[in-house]
């Protein structure tokens, strides 16, 4: 199928999901303001450590808030956009699956267009600005090649961050039943992300750089953009990271597909 078929058919879909949830729209500004809440107190909680301690493991405050945005704004990006991954546990167990499959549509595009997460609204537009005061804070050199190449670690960061969501709520076609933790357990784990991984003993560096390499959506690039010479050229690694996560996540995905039985009788 082509890409530019693939995208007129997701903003279909989408389109639909956003106009069934603005049908109340009470609980979209509930979703939205905790959202924001729950971040606006974390931001709260770094300011409050850094006040007392001015310097982490040579990481000053504004290079901390900027990880600690960068997990926010791209779990605003992807729960806004690729909510879906997380109904896969009701897809499988109910069995609504099956539609998915009889569409000429790819399934994981179906799957993604489940449904939207409007409190990721809220992680995108706070997480967005929290990023933005870092670098106007950090009084950084700026130069085209640099904000291309912050663009482009963005946009794997993103990709990161969709991927390891699909990969674990595919576990939802071998856990078969409601209370299935594993995938918040996967998201939970974006938390050790949130600082430096200088922080961890060795095998969590290793663990969240390569199994989970939420460190590319945050810590890499960070030491890129604030100029962390000890770990120059680790940030070129981030489309490689985005790359090969895109490509296990799908292909956990199909091989899960593979095993779907429905619901039976």
């Amino acid at each position: 199928m082509k890409l530019s078929r693939m995208f007129y058919l997701y903003k279909r879909l989408y389109i639909q999901q956003l106009k069934a949830i603005m049908e109340y729209n009470k609980d979209f500004y509930i979703l939205m303001c905790s959202a924001t809440l729950t971040q606006v107190l974390g931001f709260v909680f770094l300011w409050v450590i850094y006040d007392r301690i001015p310097d982490i493991n040579g990481w000053q405050f504004w290079e901390v808030t900027f990880m600690y945005a960068m997990i926010f704004l791209t779990e605003g990006i992807a729960s806004l956009f690729f909510e879906g991954a997380w109904r896969m546990g009701r897809l499988v167990n109910m069995g609504e699956m099956d539609r998915y499959l009889l569409r000429p549509v790819p399934v994981v595009l179906q799957v993604f267009c489940t449904g939207i997460g409007i409190n990721g609204l809220g992680n995108l537009l706070i997480g967005g600005v929290i990023v933005w005061q870092s670098l106007v804070h950090t009084h950084l050199h700026w130069t085209f090649g640099k904000i291309i190449i912050i663009a482009l670690l963005l946009v794997t960061a993103v990709v990161i961050r969709v991927s390891i969501n699909l990969a674990g709520n595919s576990a939802a076609f071998w856990i078969r039943n409601a209370g299935n933790a594993f995938p918040l357990m996967v998201h939970n784990l974006a938390d050790l992300a949130k600082y430096p991984i200088t922080l961890f003993p060795q095998a969590v560096r290793i663990f969240i750089s390569t199994v989970l390499p939420y460190a590319f959506i945050s810590f890499y690039p960070a030491t890129y953009i604030f100029g962390k010479s000890e770990w120059s050229g680790w940030w070129m690694l981030a489309p490689v990271a985005a790359i090969g996560s895109a490509v296990a996540a799908y292909g956990i995905f199909r091989f899960g597909l593979s095993r779907y039985e429905s619901t039976g009788n």
